[in-house]
């Protein structure tokens, strides 16, 4: 089946829990109005009507944005779409004037990333919430 993108369509909130639900073991729906209203911009992937696909790109407002919750549905992996939606939100972002696109990701998924484009970097991260929180 063909699979077309889509920059920041109108997607339902059950859409894309279905497909983190689907895509991400343990995911709580939630409420993504707030999330999509406050990107620098979003891509979608589709198969016919179905959400396939799902990458965010959250923004500092200047140099910086962040790539957010690249998803891909399990039936559907394997076939380029993760890459393809990366590619176009980092290109979106190039048009938009962004210096710096970063990512933050598990080692599993270095050859992915790479694949994408990203250098790894050092980075530094606190947990605010959940199972061992620094406080």
């Amino acid at each position: 089946m063909n699979v077309c993108f889509a920059l920041n369509p109108p997607v339902d909130g059950e859409d894309l829990n279905a497909l983190f639900s689907a895509a991400w073991a343990g995911h709580k729906s939630r409420d993504f109005g707030p999330v999509l209203a406050r990107s620098l911009t979003y891509i979608c992937a589709f198969a016919g009507d179905r959400l396939v696909g799902f990458v965010n790109l959250a923004w500092d407002g200047g140099a910086h944005a962040f790539l957010l919750d690249p998803t891909v549905h399990p039936e559907f992996r394997r076939q380029g779409i993760g890459c393809e939606m990366v590619n176009k939100a980092v290109s979106e972002s190039r048009a938009r004037g962004v210096e710096w696109v970063h990512v933050d990701y598990e080692p599993a998924l270095a050859a992915f990333y790479r694949r994408c484009g990203f250098q790894p970097t050092s980075a530094g991260l606190i947990r605010l919430a959940g199972p061992r929180a620094l406080l």
